[in-house]
This record gives C-alpha cells, structure tokens and sequence, in this order.
C-alpha cells in the first residue's frame, strides 16, 4: 500500500492573472496528474466513499477503469450513475461528501481527489463524444418544471427510460443556476450547454421563456401529462432589512451573479449591464457570497467580504475561501451591517457593529452578539447581498392545492411525492438553497419514483 502518497493538486491559474479575466480557475488534471491520482486509490471493497455521493456514483470502479488506461471504460461507469459528471466534478463539495469519507483522508495523505478525476474523465468522455443511451420511446409523458441540476437529472433518467419529458424554463436559456448562479471563471456556460445538449439529445424537449404559475398553469401540465416534476429550485433572495437598503448600488447577489453570467454584463457594451462598484461591500460567506465578491474583483473592484461569524463558521467551500483570499478579497469577520449609507440616493458606506460569539444556536453554530459601542463604517459605493435564498412563490400562489411549508418549499417525501397525486418536487424547491449534487439526488430518485409509477399505471 502507498501510504506515503501525498494528494496531487489541480493546477490553477495564479492569482495575479486570474483576476483580470474570467476564464476557468482550475485547469484541471493533465493524464499524467489522473494517472498518479487514481494510483493512491485503494479500491477499498466497501466503498465508503460512495456512501458520501448523492447519486450513488461507483467511484472505485471509474477510477480503477482510468489507473488501468481503460478511460472509455471509466466514462461509461460514470455516465451509468451520474447525468452531469463534468458539472459535479467542478462545482460539487466533495471534501463534504465522498472525500471526507475517504480512507486516506486522515493519515494516508490525504483523500483520493476524486472530484478532479471524475472532472477529467467526464471532459474525456465528452471529446470522445462518448453519451447516454436512451430506450424507446413510449407513450408516457412527463412534464419537468425548471431545467436546474434536479430537473435535469431528473429528465435524463426519464428519457433514459423511454419517457417522453417536455422541460418548462422561465428564461431564455435553459440551465437554472447553472447558468445564472455560478461563475464562468468556476463554469463555464459552453460546459453547461454541452451537458444540457447531451439531455437534449436523448429526447428531452426544451421550451425557453414559459413561466409555470403564469404563462402556463400546473393544473394544465397535470391534465395534459402523466406526471410533472417540479424542479424550480430557490431563487427568491433575502436581504437586510435595516435602513438604506433601497439605495441604488444596493443589490441581491442573484441580480449580480444573473447579469453577469446569463447576460455577460462583463462584457463591453452589454446589453443588459451592471452596476460596476469601485469599493464593493459583500455581505455573507456562503459559496454565493464568495461568488459574488470574486466576480466584483474581475470586474475591477477592491472588494470586503463582511460576515457576522467567525472564519470557523465560514459556510462557503475552503477551496472558495482560499480562493478569495489569494485573489485579494478582505475579509472583515466577526461584523455585521446595521444601516446602509448614502448621498444623493447612492451608496457611499455600510455602519457595522463588531461581534462576539456567544451560546450555540439552533444551527449549532454560536450566536453572534454585538459588541456595545464598536460600530464603524466600511466604505463602499456598492454593496452586496448575499444571505441565501427561497422558493418564488408564484407555484404556490396560482396552485394553492400544493403544500410548503412556513418557509416556501414544497412539502414532499423522500422520493419527491408531493400533497397531489402525479406531482413530484425537488431539489432547492423542497429543501431551500443547497447544492447541486443534493439537488441531482433528488431529482434521480423523483424519476425513479415516476418510473415505477408509470410502469405500475400500464403506460410504460
């Protein structure tokens, strides 16, 4: 056993050049990187890794497939399980998933990076053009709600089946946040399109600009199909509420991230611009917050990251985090904004308070307390927010018959059933904002779940 192998490390562009375009950070792995990689793995016969991977990839198989030179091989393992391998292999928090449950991960050099070979095999498979396979088509129909990472899983496994899927987007273009939420620089859109091409292609149909809850009802979808799966995901950002959060320069990192990833608001002469800050106050430490703060400083910002917890409690990926700070991002912790100020109806500051932790909360995380008489301004000419996000609640509004819960989310069980018969949810619409994987998850076992359905009603 090579107990002694250190972790291989994805190359990256250095920081000093990265910041000034907006291609892809991580490089990935060059064949001889993957090769030396997937010789640390151990091929342990239980597996624990897969215990940590939402769509039950069967990771010692791919990558003993890719220590073997048999990468054809590798990929079609990988497509077996997972829809969107090369998307999963850049975005997904695999230290949270299956790394963290890797053998090596403690005292033999750390986990397998698996992430980055899933990453390289899925790029292999797409330039060899290797794809799904899809059975006859039947006379079941489903219709899909949202063209996300659920939604897309989701129709795949559908398609795969035989159904025939019809997919609802309310934008132009079809990905959900994969398109308008992630940045080019961690993304990149033509990566996406080919993914979403390769569901396209087992015969997913795609109709753009449609909004379900208002151009199209789901109780027309619903008699019209034999089940709808609704994937809509959780795009309602919430804010600060304290005052001059109406000043312009004030905006959700949604609005942001939207403009510049699904509009190209970094290009020159954009159709649809963005406010360009020259001091840019971002506030949260979620994987969004980071998003946000990188993408300000590409579009020529200094940028400060201002959250209420300590770095221990910093929600956002540590990769992310290191990224930011290489990157130049200031990181002012342990504060807290409490009123936006301005001139002439813009923003020329944010007034904090500092914090101390106190006692646990329900999170588990400690509760931040403010410190009396610490307040302080943090200048800016823009600020930021990004403090999560909820389910838009026009389904819920022009379909009353649909149960959620206080908070927004479709209320629905574990395979997606929702309080109507033949109507399935999942993803950040059932369980508010979180990752793609978890959202791919879902949207595989909703399908499975229709699929039996369908089977079981004779119309598969």
């Amino acid at each position: 056993m090579k107990g002694d192998m250190a972790r291989h490390s994805v190359p990256a562009q250095p920081p000093e050049e990265r910041i000034k375009n907006f291609r892809e950070v991580a490089l990935g792995f060059t064949p001889e990187l993957a090769l030396a990689e997937a010789e640390r793995c151990l091929n342990c016969k239980n597996a624990p890794c897969m215990k940590g991977c939402p769509v039950g990839v069967h990771i010692p198989e791919f990558i003993s497939h890719v220590r073997s030179g048999e990468l054809d091989k590798a990929a079609k393992v990988l497509l077996s399980d997972n829809n969107l391998p090369a998307i999963c292999g850049r975005v997904c928090p695999q230290e949270n998933q299956c790394e963290k449950l890797c053998v090596r991960r403690e005292k033999l050099g750390g986990s397998v990076a698996i992430g980055a070979l899933e990453r390289y095999v899925a790029d292999y498979a797409a330039d060899k053009g290797i794809a799904f396979h899809a059975a006859e088509k039947k006379n079941a129909r489903v219709a899909v709600v949202g063209t996300g990472p659920a939604s897309l899983s989701c129709a795949a496994d559908l398609a795969k089946a035989g159904v025939n899927v019809v997919m609802f987007e309310a934008l132009h273009k079809a990905g959900g946040v994969l398109v308008y939420g992630i940045p080019e620089f961690r993304l990149p859109k033509a990566l996406v399109q080919r993914e979403i091409d390769k569901v396209a292609a087992l015969g997913a149909e795609i109709r753009t600009n449609t909004v379900v809850g208002k151009t199209l009802m789901l109780d027309e979808l619903l008699a019209e199909y034999d089940a709808v799966f609704i994937g809509t995901g959780a795009g309602l950002p919430s804010f600060l509420h304290v005052p001059g959060e109406n000043l312009t320069g004030v905006l959700s990192a949604n609005e942001f991230l939207t403009r510049v990833n699904l509009m190209k608001a970094y290009e020159d002469g954009a159709v649809t611009p963005v406010i360009r800050g020259r001091n840019v106050a971002v506030v949260g430490a979620g994987n969004v917050a980071m998003d946000a703060a990188r993408t300000a400083r590409r579009l020529g910002a200094e940028v400060t990251l201002v959250y209420r917890r300590s770095r221990a409690e910093m929600p956002a990926r540590a990769e992310e985090i290191e990224h930011a700070e290489e990157e130049g991002i200031k990181f002012e912790l342990l504060t807290n904004p409490v009123e936006i100020l301005g001139e002439n109806g813009a923003v020329t500051g944010m007034k904090c308070v500092r914090m101390e932790l106190g006692e646990p909360d329900a999170s588990g995380r400690r509760r931040p307390v403010p410190v009396e008489g610490s307040e302080f301004t943090v200048d800016c000419d823009e600020v930021i927010v990004a403090l999560g996000t909820t389910p838009n609640p026009i389904l819920k509004r022009s379909f009353p018959a649909l149960e959620t819960t206080p908070k927004g989310t479709i209320m629905a069980d574990e395979e997606g059933r929702t309080s109507v018969p033949r109507l399935y949810a999942g993803g950040d619409a059932m369980t508010g904002a979180a990752t793609v994987i978890l959202a791919m998850g879902a949207g595989k076992r909703s399908a499975h779940a229709i699929i039996e359905e369908l089977k079981s009603s004779g119309k598969l």
